[in-house]
């Protein structure tokens, strides 16, 4: 019989090369490690030099507080670092690298060279990270230089993983924007291959996302400040017209480390629920502050993943956040100065038309600005006609009291002008034209008042001067004879005429403009399929998103223009205005500039 193994101590290489496996997958998680580390060390101009993708060269300048000469071997060593001393400060970690085998794995896979000038030292040591390598003097004006070549040089099973120069380039671009996000003070300048391919100047958290995701994202997008507190979350959330396809504008920080923790993704996605259309990403850049001591950060070897102590406290604080920044109403918003009012709209050149000269006659070009004089009685006469024209009980009237000729709030959505195929409204705001989808609008509308309506109460009914007689099939009788309370909850009353005929003699009373019949059927195909008390409970939602779609107004329906105007109030005050039930946008705008250079003014 053969004998059993004996058990042995691995070599020093051997386990920093395992350690490897798990931190180095790839040229970008070095790059992460020495971007951390340059940031723990205090560096504020960070220069990124690659080749190949980082493949075969990845070098990180720091203007850190740098090395001292006698730490420099120990700084390759396994498990050192300066940055933890004992368990408690494991649990409350203020800085990014704290494992202390970053450089000891790096440097196990791929030939590493580490330079370094402590501040007040008379010049710079460079060690390279050989067997029997000491520290000699070098050149080097302040903080650090690491110098990574051929990574996976003596372990080609593992290079032939890696991908595309191409592919490992993107990855590492995307490592630098993460931490960039985070540290927007800090300046980072990236060369690939000898050319500067990316850089980012010290700025603010905002001016850094603009420079990141582009000044669309910025415009796009709703300010959280939860303000101080145990929680705190602040950072930018771009609306659901700003979605994308892929999940690849997702970037979540935990004091101020980047995380793709589940729970925190869940959240948000809740948040965006009722505004997504189908599998659509949101974007988003957000910052969680917490206790160090309720997060453990030390669950993952790349760090990406944590554990919070409380985690559903942690994911109700978050989905609410966001839900409230994305649910608030145009209104809310802060609008831009006022510049024009509904009504006979006068351009007045800023200066007086040329007099041709005796004996000629010359056409005159007006100026290209122009003021706006709006009159105090148009603005009433506009209103007092907007009011004669609808009862105070048509969902469509509205109901503000006229501003001023000299007030300076503009209405985000401006004053409707024209309808367009029976399909879109045109509008004038301050800023240029806006185009809405009155369909979606309205059955936005529709659906925030059902929801705000079945809170806590019975929905009103609204009885039908003249009952809606159908015919309908013996399940649809049936349903409709088992769910009578159901049904009274929803605002409806349908009762049966015979074995084959239903008769819907009241609706809701904020869908009384809707086809009763077209409700009633859509209402009884969802009672037949789901039951009562799922529609009740779990599919309540989507019950009352398909109410408010049938008795929202539909296309080639026609709208004066003070039906249109107050669509448009009633936008601005409703809650996730900006998208329907579906997720499809609601609204579109074209600024002044946009159309100047669509038009090639000024060229």
């Amino acid at each position: 019989m053969s004998q059993p193994p004996r058990i042995q101590l691995l070599p020093d290489q051997l386990i920093s090369q395992i350690a490897a496996g798990e931190v180095v997958e790839r040229p970008s998680s070095v790059l992460k490690e020495l971007l951390e580390n340059a940031l723990d060390a205090g560096g504020t101009v960070i220069r990124i030099q690659l080749e190949e993708g980082g493949i075969r060269l990845i070098r990180v300048t720091d203007d850190g507080r740098g090395i001292a000469h006698d730490d420099l071997a120990l700084a390759l060593t396994r498990h050192a670092t300066s940055k933890i001393a004992s368990l408690s400060d494991l649990e409350r970690l203020l800085t990014f690298g704290f494992r202390g085998e970053a450089l000891a794995s790096i440097a196990s896979v791929a030939r590493l060279t580490l330079t370094s000038r402590q501040t007040g030292s008379a010049h710079a040591w460079r060690l390279p990270a050989k067997p029997g390598a000491t520290p000699e003097p070098a050149a080097l004006l302040a903080g650090t230089v690491v110098e990574m070549r051929d990574l996976y040089y003596n372990t080609p099973a593992r290079r032939k993983f890696l991908k595309s120069e191409a592919t490992e380039f993107a990855h590492c671009v995307e490592a630098i924007k993460r931490v960039a996000l985070a540290n927007p003070d800090v300046a980072f300048t990236l060369e690939h291959n000898g050319r500067v391919s990316l850089h980012l100047a010290r700025s603010d958290a905002a001016g850094r996302a603009g420079a990141i995701f582009g000044e669309d994202f910025l415009a796009e997008s709703r300010v959280i400040d939860t303000g101080p507190g145990p929680l705190r979350l602040s950072g930018q959330c771009a609306t659901p017209a700003h979605s994308r396809p892929r999940g690849d504008a997702q970037y979540c920080y935990i004091n101020g480390r980047f995380t793709r923790d589940r729970l925190l993704a869940h959240a948000l996605r809740e948040a965006y629920r009722d505004m997504l259309h189908g599998s659509r990403h949101p974007a988003y850049c957000l910052f969680l502050e917490i206790d160090p001591a309720r997060v453990d950060v030390n669950v993952h070897p790349a760090k990406t993943e944590v554990r919070f102590r409380d985690g559903h406290a942690v994911h109700q604080f978050v989905f609410h956040a966001v839900q409230k920044a994305l649910s608030s109403p145009l209104a809310a918003l802060a609008p831009p100065p006022r510049e024009f009012h509904p009504a006979r709209i006068e351009p007045i050149p800023d200066e007086a038309p040329p007099q041709p000269a005796s004996g000629q006659s010359r056409a005159w070009t007006p100026p290209r600005q122009h003021s706006l004089r709006v009159t105090e009685p148009a603005v009433a006469a506009y209103y007092a006609f907007s009011r004669a024209a609808f009862a105070p009980s048509d969902p469509l009237s509205p109901s503000a009291e006229p501003p001023s000729a000299s007030s300076d709030a503009t209405p985000p959505l401006g004053y409707a002008l024209a309808q367009l195929h029976g399909i879109y409204i045109l509008a004038q705001n301050a800023q240029g034209m806006v185009l809405i989808d009155m369909h979606a609008a309205h059955e936005r509308i529709l659906y925030e008042k059902l929801k705000r309506a079945f809170d806590g109460q019975r929905v009103a009914t609204q009885a039908l001067l003249i009952p809606a007689v159908f015919m309908a099939d013996a399940l649809d009788v049936a349903a409709a004879e088992e769910h009578a309370g159901a049904l009274s909850e929803l605002g409806f009353d349908i009762a049966p005429l015979g074995p084959a005929q239903l008769t819907v003699r009241g609706v809701p009373a904020l869908l009384q403009a809707a086809d009763p019949v077209t409700l009633a059927r859509g209402l009884l195909a969802e009672l037949r399929e789901h039951g009562a008390s799922q529609l009740l409970t779990t599919r309540r939602n989507e019950l009352l998103a398909t109410m408010a779609c049938h008795g929202a107004v539909h296309a080639r329906h026609l709208l004066s223009i003070p039906e249109m105007n107050a669509l448009l109030r009633q936008m601005e005050e409703t809650e996730r205005a900006d998208q329907c039930n579906h997720g499809r946008p609601t609204w579109t705008r074209l600024s002044l500039r946009e159309l100047d250079t669509l038009f090639l003014r000024g060229r």
